[in-house]
């Protein structure tokens, strides 16, 4: 190998034989040097075989190798099953380059920055990170697109700083904190509201299949695009089927999973779906596609009370709470704001 050699998280992870959830996990703590260019994690051959030889030392010296979790023999940690890939994503510019500095040369800095794992998908919390870094000097925000009750499950593992969700509770009509109190059990938190925005279904243009209501996913021979397990709209929709006594087996394309609410409006939009569950915006960005608005979702954040972290989340309270914040979030259609930045529950 050369030194111009890189890898991305992807590529570490199969060549690790680990999660990429651990390559972040790794990136995050120091234990492996990573770099952006552009919206892109990289990692030098190099740095990867000084990790590796690290950790051989350690395991030779009978010390424990730095790797953030065990992983089982399929690469994956226990209980992971359903996670998605996720990815990295920064707003440096694009097609430059900032590297990330080990834990263990932080002691050649004045101030290393803090790693903060951000999850979630909305455009909303690229704008949150852009605030961040501006006001923020000593904390570096990274991205990472799980769903919601994923996003949540890592941060009880301690893997994420800043989750968002959108998880809908059938049973009281309640967002989000039904889920938050059962995963988070025993944490200190706090949850504070981002924003509100239309949920509902995306139909083909004219919606020839005249689907108006949740009770017509019942129509026979319904073909559907569907969101990953564990994500808000996945959830909305079992929530809605179940609600409804509509079995799934009885829509097609049920198994069939895609990652983000573009994939799902694409779809519909290109005809190989007859309709899929997601967000207002995808089916403008994607066009092509009409969207029947079925209920208002509330999109919160949480983050967790802990010794350290008290300087960044006042720091994220005081940006949701700004007018500046609220104006830039105003300018995309369909998004209410009128609790942004309210504290709704504190644990």
């Amino acid at each position: 190998m050369t030194e111009e050699q890189s890898y991305t998280t992807e590529e570490i992870s199969k060549l690790l034989k680990i999660s990429k959830l651990t390559v972040y996990d790794l990136i995050k703590k120091g234990d492996l040097v990573a770099y952006r260019v552009g919206k892109q994690m990289r990692i030098d051959a190099t740095d990867l075989e000084a990790y590796k030889r690290r950790s051989k030392q350690l395991q030779s010296s009978g010390q424990r190798i730095p790797t953030p979790h065990q992983t089982s023999a399929s690469g994956t940690q226990p209980g992971q099953g359903d996670f998605q890939a996720t990815s990295l994503q920064s707003t440096t510019p694009v097609g430059s380059a900032h590297a990330i500095t080990p834990a263990s040369s932080a002691h050649t800095m004045t101030a290393a920055p803090r790693h903060l794992v951000i999850t979630g998908q909305d455009v909303s919390l690229d704008i949150l990170m852009r605030h961040m870094e501006k006001q923020t000097r000593d904390i570096r925000p990274l991205r990472s697109f799980m769903g919601s009750l994923d996003g949540l499950i890592s941060m009880y593992r301690g893997e994420s700083d800043l989750v968002s969700t959108h998880l809908l509770d059938g049973d009281t009509g309640e967002y989000n904190l039904p889920y938050i109190r059962k995963i988070l059990t025993g944490r200190s938190y706090v949850v504070v509201n981002l924003l509100s925005r239309p949920a509902g279904l995306y139909v083909q243009r004219g919606n020839p299949q005249n689907l108006q209501n949740w009770t017509d996913l019942s129509k026979s021979e319904l073909r559907l695009a569907n969101r990953e397990k564990g994500s808000g709209a996945r959830v909305l929709l079992d929530e809605q089927l179940r609600l409804h006594g509509i079995p799934s087996t009885g829509l097609i394309g049920y198994e069939t999973e895609e990652t983000s609410h573009m994939g799902v409006a694409a779809k519909v939009s290109s005809g190989e779906a007859d309709v899929g569950v997601g967000i207002e915006k995808a089916a403008r960005l994607v066009g092509q596609v009409d969207f029947v608005p079925l209920t208002q979702e509330r999109y919160d954040l949480v983050m967790l009370r802990k010794q350290g972290n008290e300087a960044w989340t006042e720091s994220v309270l005081r940006i949701l709470q700004s007018s500046e914040f609220r104006q830039e979030l105003q300018s995309f259609e369909g998004y209410d704001v009128s609790r942004t930045g309210e504290i709704l529950y504190e644990a």
